[in-house]
């Protein structure tokens, strides 16, 4: 993916598209992308350039966007404003069928009254029989018919063979399991060899093990078609464990657009840094005392920035960066353990500090916290250069010493 911290690269292809079901990987473009519901706003300035091949997701909370920008790209609606370019050739004029992508839908949308192979074998019957050939009975005996039949038939074995569904092939939807139905959902998408797939959140439906389980399969599959794969998510999880790029989508818009360890680690905006990351981000209210520190809940921590003194900031601390320590240390909050969770490998300590009873929360390791009490005093620490700073309207102030 191609992208910059304020804008992304404009889509320069021009021409017409021709479909091909060659299975090869192309780039997609959006190009400042607006649409709206009667006075409601869906999505806002969305530009964005993917490289072929790449798998990207995008991750937002409920009702951003996210599942309305894939159908504007598979066609199914339409853009208020904006271009969408597949290949570098513009198609916002062409009908779903003939954009060459294909949609896994979030629910499988499986036809419940056809068997799984006739539910994969569909796209291909619409694609390549006339309507005249697709009649059940008469149909057959058209020419060409058998030949056009038995390849569709062969393409859907090599595909079930590869989603190791062969045996499941004369079942109907209704007899098979979450995971199984979602194996047959992506089987009808492949059959296609489409040149970019697009995922509507299709892992939501399952159980937490087997989210788990298909989170890898689908990665699998990704880097065998080396197609390009575009993943709708409001799974922090999956979007950061299995998109080379994540696209960060709040209130319409776009905040954001790099690898996982950049959205994590390096956030733009406050809304970013808080709804990724389990627990959530601490925040703190602090002021900036002069140009080389802040006052952050009564301790003066460094922070150097061009910021005028006296402004009033954000400032957020991951909960691992934070330790429990005995007092004394000079960048310290004071707080009483309020409740605890124990997570096997990790112990979440929920803190109230004083004075202002602001509560945090400190993850630990449960051995190096073994003294720990409830409603016991505490003290905290942390590095000041692990503080992510932001102005009052959540966009990020970097210290000198941090890179742009």
């Amino acid at each position: 993916m191609i992208a910059s911290e304020e804008s992304i690269k404009t889509a320069k292809g021009r021409g017409d598209y021709q479909s091909q079901s060659s299975g090869v990987s192309v780039s997609l473009s959006l190009k400042d992308i607006w649409k709206s519901f009667g006075n409601v706003p869906a999505l806002k300035e969305i530009d964005v350039d993917i490289n072929g091949g790449d798998f990207v997701t995008i991750l937002g909370p409920s009702g951003c966007g996210k599942s309305t920008l894939l159908r504007i790209i598979a066609g199914l609606e339409r853009q208020d404003r904006g271009f969408v370019y597949i290949g570098g050739s513009r198609v916002d004029h062409l009908p779903p069928k003939e954009r060459d992508v294909a949609m896994v839908f979030q629910s499988y949308a499986l036809y419940p009254h056809l068997t799984v192979y006739d539910n994969m074998s569909v796209p291909l019957r619409m694609r390549n029989l006339t309507r005249w050939q697709r009649f059940p009975l008469v149909g057959r005996w058209s020419k060409g018919c058998k030949e056009i039949e038995r390849e569709i038939g062969q393409k859907v074995k090599e595909t079930a063979h590869i989603l190791d569904i062969e045996s499941l092939l004369r079942r109907k939807p209704g007899q098979l399991s979450g995971g199984q139905r979602q194996r047959v959902a992506v089987g009808r998408a492949m059959v296609r060899n489409p040149r970019v797939f697009l995922l509507d959140e299709p892992l939501s439906n399952l159980d937490a093990q087997l989210r788990v389980q298909m989170r890898f399969e689908i990665a699998q599959l990704h880097r065998q078609l080396g197609a390009t794969f575009l993943y709708v998510t409001h799974d922090q999880s999956e979007a950061l464990t299995m998109g080379k790029h994540v696209v960060a989508m709040m209130d319409n818009r776009i905040l954001q657009i790099g690898s996982p360890q950049a959205i994590y680690d390096d956030p733009y905006d406050i809304r970013v840094a808080k709804f990724i990351g389990s627990p959530q981000i601490n925040i703190f209210p602090g002021i900036v005392s002069s140009r080389e520190a802040l006052d952050v809940m009564g301790a003066v921590l460094p922070f150097r920035s061009s910021t005028t003194p006296g402004v009033t900031v954000q400032v957020g601390i991951r909960p691992q960066a934070m330790r429990l320590v005995k007092e004394g240390n000079r960048h310290r909050f004071a707080g009483i353990v309020r409740h605890l969770e124990y997570l096997g490998t990790d112990l979440l300590s929920h803190i109230m500090i004083f004075p202002k009873e602001k509560m945090v929360i400190v993850r630990c390791d449960p051995k190096e916290a073994e003294h720990i009490r409830m409603d016991s005093p505490v003290w905290i620490t942390f590095d000041p250069e692990d503080m992510l700073v932001f102005d009052s309207g959540g966009i990020r102030i970097r210290s000198m010493e941090q890179p742009c």
